[in-house]
């Protein structure tokens, strides 16, 4: 029995194949899916079952195109009514594996449908789990995301968790190893561990939904407090995960589309498409396209592109270096944006040969910004989330959450404001949405907070995030 996690850290999401006797099986597959063909054909063995914890609402998932390559079928647990053909298991239906066995634990709260898989070895001994969004190190699945699907409340859903968590999971042996559909960085939960694997046992006694004496009802408040608006763009991928969606291949080949600098705004005006630029955000600061939003390919692109762009159906042109083209929009489509109408051929540097005006993006040292500081009646806005912002501040900084930062465009008022982030991607994000919508007395202050406070900026009593 061989069992590989495949972790793809921008998602923070772990696919999983198990292979056994030459019949392998695919957990949540990632929506590329040639890398499980070509790993089981390396070894002689066939794809058997494709198994889906639940219908994803952060990325799509690989399970359609994966069956059609492959011939598998696609398994679900009860309560799943997708629209292409597939096995709806029933609680405790097992699936064989070679010479192992899967069984089905339906435990729904996450989601009605949410399922777990239970690996059970050669001895008939229990040997892993594969928990999906139900069980997390450190965390459990937030239930507010398919409150609208199921006609249930978020109170209700998460009293259905605790029920699948202490009959399904926490009866099971404290040995048997857990691989969970995500880790830290996901919004699917609120305190997720950057750890991938662990034990029934280590979360038995670190993770604080599964406290041995807790009522159903401390549970339903611990576990609701505090979500974060979910992004706008989860029920569309829900929507693409239970209809079906485009071949990966074919949104590649479609965005690998050069554009020719002088068609530009002609495409931008009769598409209604939205400039995109991938690049550093140094080299975007130095300029940029007018009315180019930026989300750096190396930070946490796919979630950001997902929290504000929002519709995935939203026609995209990308800036991007060459050599990372296919790589960013293997990523956007990872997260449903598959409209991708093609690349600016030669990017900012052509735009600019051919007399087309560039744009930038102020920018100034946290030393050069303690300075202008002392000088008093400075303008400072933290585009952190909330919860950064209350840990610690610049003194007299106001909070303008990235997340919502279209909801604070009126306090960007007269005269210069100085914005930043924790490290300086974020805060240029925000520039570029600002200066898009015409607002531009705005400054950067690069490396963001952690060069602010090296630099000896006053800032606020440090309170642990943990408390707030």
């Amino acid at each position: 029995m061989e069992i590989k996690q495949i972790y793809t850290g921008c998602l923070a999401q772990g696919a999983y194949y198990i292979e056994s006797k030459g019949e392998v099986a695919i957990i949540d597959p990632l929506r590329e899916v040639q890398d499980y063909i070509d790993e089981a054909a390396k070894n002689d063995a066939k794809i058997k079952y494709i198994f889906e914890t639940h219908f994803h609402a952060d990325f799509v998932s690989g399970h359609v195109t994966l069956s059609e390559k492959t011939g598998a079928p696609i398994i679900y647990g009860p309560n799943a009514n997708p629209k292409f053909d597939c096995i709806i298991a029933e609680d405790e239906q097992i699936f064989e594996l070679g010479d192992v066995k899967i069984k089905v634990l339906h435990t729904p709260g996450h989601t009605m449908e949410s399922v777990s898989y239970l690996l059970i070895d050669e001895n008939g001994k229990d040997h892993a789990l594969f928990s999906g969004d139900t069980l997390f190190l450190g965390d459990v699945g937030r239930p507010d995301l398919a409150q609208k699907a199921a006609s249930m409340t978020q109170e209700e859903l998460a009293g259905t968790l605790f029920d699948s968590l202490r009959t399904k999971i926490m009866t099971l042996a404290d040995d048997v190893i857990v691989y969970p559909g995500h880790g830290a960085g996901s919004a699917c939960g609120k305190n997720m561990s950057k750890e991938t694997v662990g034990s029934i046992g280590e979360q038995k006694e670190t993770n604080y939904a599964l406290r041995a004496d807790m009522t159903k009802e401390e549970f339903i408040k611990e576990v609701t407090d505090g979500l974060a608006t979910p992004p706008a763009y989860f029920p569309l991928n829900v929507q693409m995960n239970k209809e079906g969606y485009q071949d990966v291949e074919e949104v590649i080949n479609r965005g690998k589309t050069a554009i020719k600098v002088e068609d530009l705004e002609d495409i931008v005006e009769t598409t209604g498409a939205l400039v995109l630029d991938v690049r550093h955000q140094n080299e975007f600061g130095k300029a940029h396209i007018p009315k180019s939003i930026f989300i750096g390919i190396d930070g946490g692109f796919a979630p950001w592109v997902g929290a504000l762009i929002k519709d995935v159906k939203q026609p995209i042109v990308l800036v991007v270096d060459p050599e990372r083209l296919e790589e960013t929009i293997t990523r956007l489509s990872r997260v449903g944006f598959d409209n991708i109408l093609g690349f600016v051929d030669g990017g900012v540097e052509a735009w600019s040969a051919a007399g087309f005006a560039t744009d930038s993006v102020e920018g100034i040292s946290a030393q050069t910004f303690d300075e202008i500081l002392k000088q008093g009646d400075v303008k400072v806005k933290d585009v952190r989330k909330n919860s950064e912002y209350l840990s610690e501040h610049v003194l007299d900084a106001e909070n303008t959450p990235l997340d919502n930062l279209n909801d604070y465009l009126a306090e960007y008022g007269e005269g210069t404001h100085y914005i930043h982030c924790a490290g300086g991607y974020r805060s240029m994000i925000a520039a570029s949405i600002l200066k898009a919508r015409g607002i531009h007395n705005i400054v950067d202050v690069q490396g963001g907070f952690a060069a602010i406070k090296d630099a000896g900026v006053d800032v606020s009593d440090y309170v642990c995030p943990s408390t707030l």
